[in-house]
């Protein structure tokens, strides 16, 4: 029994120390795909199609706390077929397995991620002191040579003509270091209502039948220069394991 939590606390460690890194997983050369770029493997009537970099939702930086893989499983075998995390693997070349984890277990471990609210980075809100210089208006008359209002004075605070100035004074309130305080969105709670709704739901797949959806793996290490993306097929009326699908895949930091 593999035991995976605490990997799961550790990597949120690292996330906050800044140690863990975006990856994405990328099809090798050698690996069969399709016309839209996705990897493909087949065997015993069963066809898995996959993509490593396909997260496009909430939140934003999840490739910096788990691996997402995002698969589409097409039955024809015959058999009902069996999908559970625990049927799903990424084998790093290093020999180390990251199991795929149930959206529960990101919850049970109170993790967060930012860009919950689809805004990244930070946005200065105050109003703060800063140098610069440009066109503006002061109400020290000295100040003026030439006709030039260089010295200290008040700016427009927003884009254009009188934006900077010498000494203190208004800067602007968006992008940028002159204010002095900044704000992001708080960390959203894991797993957020994209990571419920797109992922892959466990249960039984009926022959003839298609499942899409999204499998969260233990962030994979940028140490990996590869992995393959193990399947096993397990026949969901009697246990019985009768094959197993692999797509290797490049890892991209």
């Amino acid at each position: 029994m593999r035991t995976r939590a605490p990997w799961i606390a550790l990597a949120a460690l690292l996330l906050a120390a800044g140690c863990v890194t975006t990856t994405t997983l990328q099809p090798l050369p050698s690996t069969p795909t399709t016309q839209a770029g996705s990897a493909i493997a087949e065997a015993d009537g069963v066809r898995l199609v996959a993509d490593g970099d396909a997260w496009r939702g909430t939140p934003s930086d999840l490739e910096s706390i788990v691996t997402p893989v995002l698969v589409r499983i097409e039955n024809q075998s015959g058999r009902p077929l069996r999908i559970d995390y625990a049927s799903f693997t990424l084998l790093g070349g290093s020999h180390f397995e990251y199991a795929a984890i149930s959206p529960l277990e990101l919850h049970d471990e109170g993790l967060a991620a930012v860009g919950g609210s689809g805004v990244g980075g930070n946005v200065a809100l105050s109003v703060g002191v800063g140098v610069g210089w440009g066109w503006g208006w002061s109400p020290f008359p000295s100040a003026f040579v030439g006709g030039h209002p260089w010295g200290p004075g008040w700016y427009n605070p927003w884009y254009g003509p009188g934006w900077y100035g010498y000494g203190p004074g208004f800067y602007d309130p968006f992008w940028g270091p002159y204010s002095s305080w900044y704000w992001s969105p708080p960390p959203e709670p894991l797993p957020t209502r994209d990571m419920l709704r797109k992922v892959l739901p466990e249960g039984t797949l009926d022959t003839g039948g298609t499942l899409t959806g999204f499998l969260y793996f233990q962030n994979v290490s940028e140490r990996e220069g590869s992995v393959t993306l193990q399947a096993r097929l397990v026949d969901a009326r009697t246990g019985e394991h009768f094959g197993t699908l692999a797509i290797p895949f490049g890892v991209r930091s």
